[in-house]
């Protein structure tokens, strides 16, 4: 296992790394040779400094998205959970395929797959089942097989999963934050679980700053009025307006939206009573907080399609979201919407227009990879520890509940201290970890 690069951050000793894996694993093994068009999976290797001679237990981390880098630490407190993992784990942060430095796609690359059919064919290629694949061919090919403990954050919670219903053997032990799907997988039902939530978000968020309910209704009315344009180029509408709720769902996004909001107006005192004219710098933020990359948004309700399945996502969110008017554009209060793609966001926006013939054929099709297997799931023997946030804007604690109480070996922490991104605190990951240890579901690491 050759370094690419060996140094240090404050506190932190890093390698990069990288290895070949096979664009699709339809001929391919993990741990055996690798056939076909390859791709490169990039990924570092972190510890502290006083334990670089150490041969500590791994500890790999499940990144969220879809489409997500692995972190780039600053420092050990940086990312609360990674000043915990160092304690006591040698860390691997993979870039997930198609992100970072792992062979990162693009528009470009999309369109040179050919028609629409073959785009959606190639996109199918950076879900659970290959992404899990990947790191499983990485256990075994650059640890010697050693196996690891797995951290899933958001999405890295789908991934744990489908690790344990694919790769059991490779995983001692599970810890997941805001992240465990409901099984069976159903795109629809999850938004039906989650457009409430985003109402509720919404409403907390004009309770905190009930003056921002008049200026987001006259930034509607101005963009509605006039032919808007974000600097990007992107048409600035009232749907995209929405977008800036995609956040809500983590600390310290009200106040993110609320200062842009401040800014909104270049005309009068500020406030929206004489506001005629929107700033600069506020359609500079708005084309900068709902920015997207090439896989988050494409890939958002392909997360859930598991096999072979019984109707096509045909545009979940929206479907669900046309079944409830308080969303509408014309709706005030305007409510705001979170992790949810809709059609107009690949006619509007520069970034995903190249997409949207792929698109039509992911939301048309019904045959998709196996990400989770029930049966295995409910006779699983890897010890899976799970932070459930009660009030969890995007992964909604009911369904993971439910699904927990399906998974062998599961125990679960239910708490509304957190939004969804509170594994990046100092607390969440230090509490799974002792909930493991008191309960003796590290032994084995240790023993090994």
């Amino acid at each position: 296992m050759t370094a690419l690069a060996e140094y240090y951050v404050p506190g932190l000793h890093i390698q990069d790394h990288s290895i070949q894996v096979p664009l699709d694993w339809k001929d391919s093994r993990p741990g055996k040779e690798v056939k076909g068009e390859t791709i490169s999976l990039f990924y570092r290797v972190v510890c502290a400094p006083e334990h670089v001679h150490d041969d500590l237990p791994l500890l790999v981390f499940l990144q969220g998205g879809p489409g997500g880098a692995g972190p780039r630490p600053l420092s050990p407190s940086s990312d609360g959970w990674i000043a915990e993992a160092v304690q006591h784990f040698r860390v691997i942060l993979p870039d997930q395929r198609g992100t970072g430095r792992s062979s990162h796609i693009d528009a470009n690359d999309i369109v040179q797959r050919g028609n629409g059919k073959q785009q959606a064919a190639y996109y199918k290629h950076f879900l659970a089942d290959s992404i899990v694949r990947d790191f499983e061919h990485l256990r075994l090919m650059e640890f010697q097989g050693k196996r690891w403990v797995t951290l899933g954050q958001s999405y890295g919670g789908f991934l744990t999963l489908s690790y344990l219903s694919l790769f059991p053997e490779g995983v001692v032990a599970s810890f997941t934050a805001g992240g465990i799907p409901h099984v069976p997988a159903d795109a629809y039902e999850v938004y039906e679980h989650t457009f409430p939530r985003m109402e509720t978000k919404t409403r907390q968020f004009y309770e905190r700053y009930p003056q921002d309910v008049d200026r987001v209704a006259k930034v509607a009315s101005i963009i509605s009025e006039h032919n808007i344009e974000l600097p990007n180029g992107d048409p600035f509408t009232v749907e995209r307006l929405q977008t800036l709720g995609s956040r809500f769902g983590m600390k310290p996004s009200f106040e993110q939206v609320h200062w842009m909001l401040d800014t909104a107006f270049a005309d009068g005192d500020g406030s929206a009573k004489s506001a005629m004219r929107l700033t600069s710098t506020f359609l500079e933020n708005v084309a900068a907080t709902t920015a997207t990359s090439p896989l988050y948004w494409p890939l958002q309700e392909c997360i859930y399609a598991n096999g072979e399945l019984e109707r096509p996502l045909a545009w979940a969110a929206q479907r669900v979201r046309d079944t409830m008017p308080q969303f509408s554009v014309d709706a005030r209060p305007l409510l705001f919407t979170g992790e949810a793609i809709f059609p107009w966001m690949f006619e509007q926006e520069n970034a995903l227009r190249p997409f949207r013939a792929a698109m039509d054929e992911l939301m048309a099709d019904t045959h998709f990879g196996v990400i989770y297997d029930a049966e295995r799931l409910a006779s699983n023997e890897v010890p899976l520890q799970a932070a459930v946030y009660v009030d969890d804007m995007y992964v909604d604690s009911s369904l993971q509940l439910d699904t927990l109480s399906r998974v062998g070996r599961s125990h679960y922490w239910a708490t509304n201290e957190f939004e969804h991104d509170g594994v990046h605190g100092d607390c969440v990951f230090k509490h799974l970890y002792q909930e493991a240890l008191n309960r003796g579901d590290l032994e084995e690491l240790f023993a090994e």
